[in-house]
């Protein structure tokens, strides 16, 4: 029996803020996209060309409510995961959409979206996420519960507002998912 590797890494930045939505039986997805960027110098031109490709992403469990509580628009992140594709039938023509389901997500530094000094975002390490969890097959639909529940409060994050050797690491609550 042949084997077989269906496996994705990405290294990019949000192209918008996550939308986080729950299923019947209340288990959170996030999906936002992410957008992939390669630079080349044109050997006929001599110009530097750049290319951007987005790629569909989607996280579950665990990973989907750290996605959904600290990622935003143009925050980098490490995306691990696979691809899926899904077809359906519209008014007699068949769409198809791929997506990276999302194993294993790291948040970066860099990218706007309010980060830094004052800005009010996440300012500590930041959070990993490696739930292999996903929904059961069959549960593909969105819940009506469209807000999200649970424990999505500031977790005990904390702005960087100072900086040098006066920092006190114990202050830091444990509780910070990562």
């Amino acid at each position: 029996m042949a084997r077989s590797l269906n496996k994705v890494m990405l290294l990019g930045n949000l192209g918008g803020d996550p939308e986080t939505r729950f299923t019947n039986s209340g288990a959170p997805i996030a999906r936002f996209s992410l957008a992939t960027t390669r630079r080349w110098r044109d050997n006929r031109t001599e110009e530097w060309q750049e290319e951007t490709d987005w790629h569909n992403v989607v996280s579950f469990g665990r990973n989907a409510e750290i996605v959904g509580e600290y990622l935003q628009k143009g925050r980098q992140c490490f995306v691990e995961g696979e691809l899926r594709t899904s077809s359906w039938e519209r008014e007699g023509v068949k769409n198809y959409r791929t997506e990276v389901f999302a194993r294993n997500i790291i948040l970066l530094g860099g990218g706007g979206g309010g980060q830094g000094r004052g800005g009010g975002g996440y300012g500590g390490s930041p959070p990993r996420g490696g739930s292999d969890r996903s929904p059961r097959s069959g549960d593909d639909g969105f819940g009506s519960r469209s807000d999200r529940q649970g424990s999505s409060g500031n977790r005990g994050a904390r702005s960087s507002g100072a900086t040098g050797a006066d920092d006190n690491f114990d202050d830091l609550d444990d509780d910070i998912p990562f």
